[in-house]
């Protein structure tokens, strides 16, 4: 009985540990990656503590080459962005401009039913209220309303306001985004443009840009980290 009280709180102390260590990100996003990560070391460490004829040892090692495998793989994430999608996957559009994308619906295998629980969810029971649905890659659903049926809209005040756009990231960690350029049908020389007006020609030195919904360009630099995140979520 003393035996397997100690084992366990020596495992507590070295879970508790190891998901300080992952980070926050793993109890908020919980993509598919992490949700193995989690299952694979809550399983690693029940097996010594209900079994005291294995090894405590056996268990902490595995424990720490799954963490040493999890903070790695997020590094790698970081630097490139499809090994990113291939781990993690991609944000889906289901609704776009006002209108239902069924391809991506049958690609994700989201029925119209699940569409339209999930917006009922997000307090947007009529699809013609809906702009834009984005399924994120943690299977949230993001919704965003149309501007003239918000809350205090332009539209109450009798004012009209043009179609936007979701803000899309360009560069981040000094990793171009060529995917969003294409999208947004800007040219590279336009980016490198338009990065000028901020006194950056450097990528690398960028540590996020943002085009917002008017296509105007916010530059968060990793020598100003704190001057410009204002600036970026504004």
């Amino acid at each position: 009985m003393v035996i397997v009280l100690l084992r366990t709180v020596i495992l507590y102390l070295i879970l508790l540990f190891v998901i300080r260590i992952m980070g926050k990100s793993e109890l908020s996003k919980m993509s598919p990656f992490q949700l193995v990560i989690l299952f694979m070391v809550a399983e690693l460490a029940a097996i010594p503590i209900a079994t005291t004829t294995i090894p405590l040892i056996n268990g902490v090692v595995a424990i720490f080459t799954l963490l040493v495998l999890q903070v790695l793989i997020s590094y790698i994430s970081l630097k490139s962005e499809k090994f990113k999608n291939f781990i993690t996957g991609k944000p889906s559009i289901l609704i776009e401009n006002g209108k239902i994308n069924d391809n991506e619906l049958k690609k994700q295998r989201i029925t119209l039913n699940d569409l339209l629980e999930q917006l009922r969810l997000g307090n947007a029971p009529s699809i013609s209220d809906v702009d834009y649905a984005v399924m994120e890659a943690n299977g949230d659903m993001s919704i965003i309303i149309k501007p003239d049926k918000r809350p205090l809209t332009p539209s109450d005040m009798s004012m009209t306001k043009q179609q936007e756009s979701i803000p899309l990231v360009v560069i981040s960690d000094g990793a171009l985004y060529e995917s969003t350029l294409e999208r947004l049908n800007i040219s590279e020389n336009e980016l490198k443009s338009d990065l000028l007006t901020y006194g950056q020609t450097d990528y690398k030195k960028v540590y996020l840009a943002v085009y917002d919904e008017n296509k105007k360009l916010h530059v968060y630099t990793l020598n100003h980290k704190t001057e410009q995140a204002a600036e970026v979520l504004s």
